[in-house]
């Protein structure tokens, strides 16, 4: 049976009818574990039977090649976001091939990493933030795989998988990781940092954390129905800090280093836990378009729907 095949009470041992004659349909998931790794994330160490893929999509080219393997059992799909040697900047991504990829590859949760600065003094390099929200002030990317010939209206009030969050917070205190549970990650569309006066701007909305690329990632996650959560690993603090001038690139990529360290050991912690048999998600990440496709079925176009086959096929085959 494929790795996420879900399955009902016909396939699964121990589950029987219920008292009044009803079955008690019980889906179990096997999850496949997508890892997307930002800057100075380029592998992930522990994988067994490693195989570089490349994956095809309709949205283009993902970053990279794909990095199969498995990590203490759990197939996980590893994917560097700029690439190997990091060639690409955060605005020429194509962030819908990325997702649609991990899609095609099976994944059912995500792990996205990415390095951010700080926009609170009690977060200094080196800290963890294990992300809950996120305002997206980037504005030259493409945000939806639904457009022209489907429309879709995805919510993202809540945009990231707590069950992840869960685990990573249970792993971040076993490695006794410095880290802060909840936080508002600020998107920027760069490639430049931002000015002092936006910098300010964003710390008096309360924000945490400000980085380039986890949107529209975590919005096309959603839309593809799969579990997303993100680790923003801090490397310096944003040009509002008064030791901001003082801060050098070779302390930045001192810092950078350093928390990739920490970040794979955190994967390596993760991935067995994420990659236990479980049921659907509690929060509907995996049922995410159940409410959300407004085209009727003979008003949709062909092609789009083609293209869709990966991110949307759950909703297509039911159709």
């Amino acid at each position: 049976m494929p790795p996420n095949t879900r399955r009902t009470v016909a396939d699964t041992p121990g589950i029987t009818s219920c008292g009044t004659g009803g079955i008690i349909m019980a889906e179990r998931i096997q999850p496949v574990i997508g890892i997307i790794g930002g800057s100075g994330l380029y592998d992930i160490d522990g994988l067994e039977n490693k195989e570089w893929r490349r994956v095809e999509t309709p949205w283009g080219l993902p970053s990279d090649d794909l990095l199969f393997g498995t990590l203490d059992g759990v197939q996980c799909v590893f994917l560097p976001r700029h690439g190997r040697g990091h060639r690409l900047s955060p605005s020429h991504l194509n962030y819908r091939a990325n997702i649609d990829a991990m899609k095609r590859a099976g994944c059912t949760d995500i792990l996205s990493l990415s390095a951010v600065g700080s926009l609170k003094k009690k977060l200094p390099p080196g800290h963890f933030v294990i992300v809950d929200q996120f305002i997206d002030r980037s504005f030259a990317r493409e945000k939806s795989f639904f457009g022209d010939g489907c429309v879709a209206h995805v919510s993202v009030a809540d945009p990231v998988c707590p069950r992840i969050g869960d685990v990573v917070e249970q792993a971040a205190k076993r490695l006794s990781l410095p880290y802060a549970r909840g936080g508002t990650y600020l998107v920027m569309e760069g490639p430049q940092f931002s000015t002092r006066a936006e910098s300010e701007l964003y710390r008096s909305w309360g924000c945490s954390v400000i980085g380039m690329t986890n949107m529209p990632e975590a919005k096309l996650a959603r839309e593809a129905e799969m579990c997303y959560a993100t680790v923003a690993m801090v490397t310096d603090y944003d040009c509002w800090h008064e030791d901001h001038d003082h801060v050098t690139v070779d302390a930045v990529i001192r810092v950078l280093r350093g928390n990739a360290e920490k970040a794979r050991a955190l994967v390596q912690a993760v991935v067995p836990v994420l990659g236990q048999e479980r049921g659907p998600c509690e929060a509907g990440c995996d049922r995410a378009l159940d409410f959300a496709i407004t085209t009727p079925e003979d008003h949709r176009d062909p092609a789009l729907m083609a293209k869709l086959d990966a991110v949307a096929g759950r909703m297509l085959r039911a159709a």
